[in-house]
């Protein structure tokens, strides 16, 4: 029997990423496809090192990932440009996913418990955090940027059953990306592959149903 439901936070119940990179190209002028070249060049300068993953595992600060990813971003383009801000940009066109949290809190008036587990960057905290309030009724946030490790590192979702107390196969996870479902599937998780609020909110019913 289900007992919790583990959710990611950005693109579950947030728009999907891809807006914030959006919001960004259209703010800034900087395209989002340099964005991901300049984060792939830095991996391959850095040995393999994503300094995106380095970000949110909090080995760099959100100033020398903009530092890195700007010398990159100039690299790609051949011109100058600044990403200060980005961030907060960024976060401003991941405009929250109201009805999914409130099927989630109607779930919990049922009686299921919630844990979030997210891959998030340290200095962002305050911005996700004051889109919906997460702490009316999740238990638990296991954020990577404050435990030293992401997703999908069975690590992580081995710390996030410790805080619930529960094992893998009392909990279902719903994640936006494949190789988190992948992960959490093999460690026993019923999973959900959240593509639209419409069918997360469908699967989770089917799994939720005695």
């Amino acid at each position: 029997m289900i007992e919790a439901v583990v959710s990611d936070f950005g693109g579950v119940l947030t728009v999907p990423l891809l807006e914030g990179f959006a919001r960004y190209e259209e703010r800034s002028g900087v395209p989002a496809t340099a964005i991901g070249t300049a984060i792939e060049r830095a991996t391959t300068a850095a040995d393999g090192r994503n300094p995106l993953y380095e970000l949110e595992v909090g080995a760099i600060t959100e100033g020398q990932f903009l530092s890195v990813l700007e010398r990159e971003v100039v690299a790609v383009l051949g011109r100058e440009v600044s990403l200060h801000g980005f961030g907060e940009t960024y976060m401003g066109g991941l405009h929250e996913n109201a009805e999914l949290f409130g099927y989630y809190r109607a779930l919990h008036a049922r009686g299921l418990r919630f844990a979030m587990l997210t891959n998030n960057v340290r200095e962002w905290e305050p911005l996700w955090r004051a889109k919906l309030p997460i702490d009316e009724f999740f238990e638990t946030v296991v954020d990577s940027a404050f435990v030293g490790m992401r997703k999908p590192d069975p690590a992580i979702f081995a710390l996030v059953l410790e805080r619930l107390r529960l094992p893998a196969e009392a909990c279902v996870f719903v994640d936006d990306l494949e190789h988190n479902i992948d992960a959490a599937r093999a460690l026993g998780f019923a999973v959900v592959h959240h593509r639209t609020t419409a069918d997360t909110i469908a699967a989770l019913d089917g799994l939720l149903t005695p």
